[in-house]
């Protein structure tokens, strides 16, 4: 029996929901979900394997003008996705207002299959849902358009059907086992990283990185240390809160879900450190984990 595999690139403007979709493709939490806008900063794998196929789906930052280095490379990544891509899903927020010109833009240099998927469909009506349908019908002419609600697991299925029958005959391109490509000093990051989106405000967020500086795997203990990176000296001191407090509650959020993700107790540290306009600056970029 012939053996199928394919690339799925999910793309989209941030906030469409493609993190919450591509975690339930999979099956995993793979991606960080958070309510604010632009929390994948890389371009992340999870694979879903079975006897005759493998897909590899890929959630990619979301499509922004970039105005900053940082942001350049993202959308690098996004580029690199299409190009890459056996077939494209095209997420959009059923709310969505806004011009599309630079998705479309994107779009235009690939010739793989294209799917739209509209989601967040529980916040809305058949009426409004229908409207957009046609109007991506109209302006993409895809393969196929589903109405989605990520969240609540609404026709998530139907989706990965279509994704099933579109992938070409292909040997896997991954280990039988493997469900991502990324390891798990990278998911630590994340994990951080998720509850400093959740915790704090406003630019917060969108000046940080988080560096795991050491990763020591013991039989019944991880010990993890991490850097937490701001830009400023005034996000340190937001960053650490009243007597540390804020800080603390980072630390014990992220333990936990570490705990559960890696089925293992884990000893966290985390330290802050001042990189004035890191976001800006190539060779930090690359240190990152952030390549062109």
């Amino acid at each position: 029996m012939s053996h199928r595999a394919g690339f799925v690139s999910i793309i989209g403007k941030p906030n469409a929901g493609k993190s919450t979709l591509m975690n339930a493709l999979v099956g995993e939490k793979m991606s960080i979900i958070t309510p604010k806008a632009q929390t994948t900063r890389h371009r992340i794998l999870g694979i879903v394997n079975e006897p005759d196929y493998q897909i590899v789906f890929s959630d990619t930052p979301g499509i922004i003008k970039p105005h900053y280095a940082l942001q350049e490379t993202m959308m690098h990544q996004v580029n690199g996705s299409i190009v890459d891509a056996d077939l494209i899903l095209l997420v959009t927020d059923i709310n969505e207002k806004y011009d599309e010109s630079d998705v479309i833009e994107k779009l235009q240099g690939s010739s793989a299959p294209l799917c739209v998927i509209i989601n967040k469909i529980d916040k809305s009506d058949e009426e409004t849902v229908k409207q957009k349908v046609d109007y991506w019908q109209e302006k993409l002419k895809p393969k196929a358009i589903f109405a989605v609600s990520a969240l609540k697991d609404h026709n998530v299925l139907a989706v990965m059907n279509f994704v099933i029958e579109h992938l070409p005959e292909h040997p896997a391109y991954y280990d039988k086992d493997a469900l991502t490509d990324r390891n798990d000093r990278f998911f630590a990051s994340e994990i951080i990283r998720e509850k400093i989106f959740k915790i704090y405000e406003k630019e917060i967020p969108y000046s940080t990185e988080v560096i795991i500086t050491a990763f020591v795997e013991g039989e019944n203990l991880y010990r993890i240390s991490s850097e937490i990176i701001v830009e400023r000296d005034s996000q340190k001191n937001i960053l650490i809160g009243k007597g540390g407090e804020t800080l603390k509650k980072v630390g014990t959020y992220a333990r936990k879900d570490m705990e559960e993700f890696f089925q293992k107790k884990v000893f966290l540290e985390m330290f802050i450190k001042v990189i004035p306009d890191w976001r800006s600056k190539k060779n930090y970029l690359k240190r990152f984990g952030y390549e062109d």
